[in-house]
C-alpha cells in the first residue's frame, strides 16, 4: 500500500521539492507531528506549482496524469498524480461508494463532465471500476444531449445516476417537460456542489423512487477528503483513514479543533501522494466535527479561499482582480462576495464599498465594467447564466459598516454564503 508515515513524506518533500524545502527550512530535521508543519499558503503554493519550472513537484514529469483544478483563463492550475497515486485515489473513493449505497449489479450512469483536462467524469468512472462490488458503468457525460440521455437511461433501466446537483436537476426538468419519469432509479449520487432543499421536489418528481446521496467528498487538488455517511444529512462525511489526515482549524487562531459543533476551515494532508505533496493544504471549505472520535464531520460551505455558485467555482481573488482592472480611479475600497439563492438558483452578488464622501456618479457604469471583467475571467459563469443554471452577476454598492466581519477578530469575511442548505 502506498500510504506512508508523515515523517517519510515530509522528508521526501523537503529533499526533492524546492517549494517545501523553502517552506520547511526552519523546522528541525525530523518532523512527525502535523501541527509542527505550517499550513500551506494557497497563493504561494500555486505560484510555485507552474507548468514550466515547477517548484512543488518532487521529480520530473515523466509518468503522470494531469488535471485542471481551477484558476482563471489566464492562469489555470494543474494537479499531478502518478499512476500508483491515481489508482490509490480512485480505489479508496470507490470503497466509499459502497457507503453511499452502491450495490452489486447496480447500473450507474456517469453524468459528470469530461474534457479540457477536468477530472470529474474520469474520476467517477475509475472509482466505479475500482469499487469492491461489481457494477455496470454507463459513461454518458454531462454534455450529452438530454434528448438522447433520457431514453437511454430508461432503456438500460439505470438504477444510479451520478452528477452535480445542477446536472441532475437539468435532467429532471427535461424529463418532466417531456412527460416522463425514471422510476427505476434508486439513487442519485451528487457531488461537486451542495444539494439544496428547493431542489429536492424537482428530483423527487422525476425520480420518484430515488434517494439523493453524496457520493463522497474529494477534489482534484486536495485529493481524498471524506467518504459518505448514511443518514438524513448528506453533508456529513467520514475521514478517509488511513489515506488522509483531515484537520478542522480555528479560523482565527489556526489551532486544531477537537470538539464537535465548532466550525473551522478544512485542512488536509494526503499520505499517499509523493509526486505533488499535499501537506496541510487548505481544502477551501468550512466544516465542523459531528463525532471527532469516529472522524465524522459536517461540511458547512466554502471558506474564504473560494466559493461555488451552482456549477461554477470562483475565488475572492478572481473578484479582486476584476475590480483592480476596472477601477483605475481607485474608487472601490472594499470587496465582498455574497452568495444567495432564490427561485431555485444560486446567484453571486459583488458587494463593493466606496470611500466616504464618494458622490456616486458613474458607479453603475463602473459596476458593469467589473461584472464584464469577472465574466471574461470566468466564462463558465455567463455560460451557466445562459443555461439558466445561475442568476447573472450583480453589484451591491455598500459602506464599510455593511461588510460582514469575523466577530472574534474583526477581520473581513471575504465570502458570505447566505444560502440555506438541505
Amino acid at each position: 500500500m502506498s500510504v506512508q508515515p508523515l515523517s517519510n513524506l515530509v522528508r521526501h518533500a523537503r529533499r526533492h521539492s524546492p517549494f517545501y524545502s523553502d517552506l520547511y527550512a526552519a523546522l528541525p530535521p525530523a518532523v512527525s507531528e502535523l501541527t509542527a508543519l505550517p499550513v500551506v499558503d494557497q497563493d504561494s503554493f500555486w505560484a510555485a506549482n507552474t507548468v514550466q519550472d515547477n517548484r512543488v513537484l518532487t521529480g520530473p514529469l515523466a509518468e503522470a496524469v494531469v488535471y485542471k483544478t481551477g484558476g482563471t483563463t489566464g492562469a489555470p492550475k494543474f494537479s499531478y498524480y502518478s499512476r500508483e497515486e491515481w489508482r490509490e485515489f480512485v480505489t479508496a473513493f470507490g470503497q466509499g461508494l459502497v457507503d453511499a449505497g452502491l450495490r452489486p449489479g447496480h447500473r450507474v450512469a456517469d453524468l459528470f463532465y469530461a474534457g479540457d483536462l477536468y477530472a470529474s467524469f474520469l474520476f467517477v468512472l475509475d472509482s466505479l471500476a475500482h469499487a469492491p462490488v461489481a457494477n455496470v458503468r454507463l459513461p454518458f457525460g454531462g454534455a450529452a444531449p438530454l434528448e438522447t440521455t433520457a431514453p437511454a437511461l430508461a432503456d438500460f433501466r439505470a438504477q444510479v445516476v451520478a452528477g452535480t446537483p445542477t446536472t441532475l436537476c437539468r435532467l429532471a426538468a427535461h424529463l418532466l417537460a417531456t412527460g416522463r419519469e425514471l422510476p427505476a432509479v434508486e439513487l442519485l449520487f451528487f457531488g461537486g456542489e451542495p444539494l439544496f432543499a428547493d431542489q429536492r421536489p424537482l428530483l423527487a418528481a422525476a425520480f420518484p423512487n430515488a434517494e439523493p446521496r453524496s457520493l463522497g467528498y474529494a477534489s482534484v487538488d486536495a485529493g481524498l477528503l471524506g467518504r459518505p455517511v448514511p443518514g438524513p444529512d448528506p453533508r456529513v462525511h467520514r475521514t478517509f483513514t488511513p489515506h488522509t489526515a483531515l484537520e478542522i482549524l480555528d479560523e482565527t487562531t489556526g489551532e486544531p479543533i477537537r470538539e464537535a459543533g465548532r466550525p473551522g476551515r478544512v485542512v488536509v494532508t494526503q499520505l499517499y501522494r509523493r509526486l505533488m505533496p499535499v501537506l496541510r493544504y487548505p481544502a477551501g471549505d468550512r466544516a465542523e466535527w459531528t463525532d471527532p472520535e469516529a472522524g465524522c464531520f459536517r461540511i458547512l460551505g466554502r471558506a474564504n479561499e473560494g466559493v461555488r455558485v451552482g456549477p461554477v467555482s470562483l475565488s475572492a481573488q478572481d473578484a479582486q482582480d476584476a475590480v483592480a482592472t476596472a477601477d483605475s480611479g481607485g474608487r472601490i475600497v472594499g470587496t465582498q462576495l455574497v452568495v444567495r439563492r432564490w427561485e431555485g438558483r444560486d446567484g453571486l452578488v459583488l458587494r463593493l464599498v466606496t470611500a466616504p464622501g464618494d458622490d456616486g456618479s458613474g458607479l453603475a457604469a463602473l459596476g458593469r465594467t467589473v461584472v464584464d471583467g469577472l465574466n471574461r475571467a470566468r466564462p463558465l459563469y455567463p455560460e451557466s447564466v445562459a443555461a439558466e443554471h445561475v442568476h447573472p452577476l450583480t453589484v451591491e454598492w455598500a459602506h464599510h459598516t455593511d461588510l460582514v466581519v469575523n466577530p472574534r477578530s474583526g477581520k473581513l469575511v471575504r465570502v458570505v454564503d447566505e444560502r440555506p442548505t438541505a
